[in-house]
């Protein structure tokens, strides 16, 4: 019997949210597998496309699923889950309702088919809405506290695609060649499903893709006038880029070869150089001193929750604890490498604050380090530092241009 069209895509679709929601891993990580068999570049990008809506919006699917059946289905039950595809291609998605029960039920059999027939019929009919933004999981709200209704907003859609400008001199002209909006120099952004590949200026190596928070790190330490900076966790190498571009002599650190690859090709496409070291951070010993040194740190990334929605729902107290310490031993390295002078930048994309604010209180507490603090002149416009002269960013700002993603950055020197 010939194979319904689109359910290739649905299958993998449920490959990923299961890799996710069951196993923990990353919907990147999920990737080869789940697509195994699909060739469609179409039926490969709606597959991302149903499980990113799932994952986006799962807390509300589920309290549409569970107002339409007697007795709530468990979290990990099949047809909760088929249900949360069936409701993300006709809510977000705009699929028929026909061709989401075509593809869907096809998932099922027997009594969950039934089932799911059911109740996502029952649900078409009363013509069901979700809220005007996602409904963060409890026990994600309960950790980000106040932010928590400031960021919802922010997760609505998928982000748009930011680049990052060589020469922030050309920002202008690039940015309006583009058809893009600038929100800070050296910074445009274009709509989301941009081939970048296509983009005047790529040959050439005039820009690099990074997030418009992800661009604000490196700018922090200024012009390197030939001064010598370290990029500890470098790779995949958008921060060492913009130190390039700045004029800094720049160290590149990493411990993985395959991220450090990509880093090479950036370097090699837009003729900027870099020294690229492949070694264990914590092992290392720098030959040469440093007049900075820009950690960013592995982290457990929540705060790129607009590309990566797999974070609210992987995401624990256990990987944030695993994480922090990791953060700490590099910081202690980072710190013993510091001169009298050296300026550190102490960096993470996570929206939490055992990551972020707890850390940079710790440092604080630890070393003999001056804050300078971060001012709103040197961020763009619409973004502010907190009290202390921190950074801290999270997709619902700028959200009527788009967003951003979250990130904690704070500065210190060494006297």
């Amino acid at each position: 019997m010939a194979e319904i069209s689109g359910i290739s895509a649905r299958r993998a679709a449920l490959k990923l949210l299961d890799a996710v929601l069951r196993r923990g891993e990353t919907l990147e990580q999920a990737g080869a597998g789940a697509m195994r068999g699909v060739n469609s570049p179409a039926d490969q990008a709606l597959a991302r496309a149903i499980a990113g809506e799932v994952l986006r919006w799962m807390t509300d699917f589920d309290a549409l699923i569970d107002s339409a059946t007697k007795k709530n289905l468990p979290e990990d039950a099949k047809p909760r889950i088929v249900l949360r595809m069936m409701l993300a291609q006709a809510l977000r998605l705009g699929t028929p309702p026909h061709a989401v029960i075509a593809t869907g039920l096809d998932l099922l059999s027997g009594g969950p088919r039934r089932l799911a027939h059911g109740v996502f019929s029952t649900l078409i009919k009363r013509e069901v809405a979700l809220p005007d933004v996602p409904t963060l999981p409890p026990e994600v709200s309960a950790r980000w506290e106040d932010m928590a209704a400031d960021i919802a907003p922010g997760l609505i859609d998928p982000p748009e695609v930011d680049l990052a400008f060589k020469d922030m001199a050309e920002t202008l002209e690039r940015s309006t060649g583009m058809g893009g909006v600038s929100l800070a120099s050296g910074h445009v952004r274009l709509p989301r499903g941009t081939p970048v590949e296509a983009m005047p200026g790529y040959q050439e190596g005039a820009w690099w893709v990074q997030d418009l928070a992800a661009q604000i790190p490196p700018r922090l330490l200024g012009k390197g006038d030939g001064k010598r900076a370290l990029d500890l966790c470098a790779a995949p190498g958008g921060k060492t880029l913009a130190l390039a571009s700045q004029g800094w002599i720049v160290a590149a650190l990493d411990i993985s070869e395959k991220r450090l690859e990509r880093l090479r090709d950036n370097l090699g496409r837009t003729g900027l150089e870099a020294e690229i070291v492949k070694a264990n951070a914590l092992t290392y010993t720098p030959a040469k001193q440093f007049d900075a040194i820009l950690l960013d740190a592995p982290c457990t990334a929540t705060g790129t929750c607009r590309r990566h929605p797999d974070v609210l729902h992987r995401i624990g107290p256990r990987q944030i604890g695993e994480m922090t310490e990791v953060q700490q031993s590099l910081i202690h390295k980072a710190v013993e490498w510091m001169a009298a002078g050296t300026t550190l930048i102490y960096a993470v994309c996570s929206l939490e604050r055992e990551e972020g604010e707890e850390q940079a209180a710790w440092i604080e507490e630890t070393f003999d380090l001056k804050r300078v603090p971060i001012t709103s002149e040197e961020l763009p416009e619409g973004l502010s530092p907190t009290p202390e002269g921190w950074l801290r960013t999270h997709p619902g700002q700028l959200a009527d241009q788009g967003g951003l993603d979250g990130f904690f950055v704070g500065r210190w020197v060494k006297e």
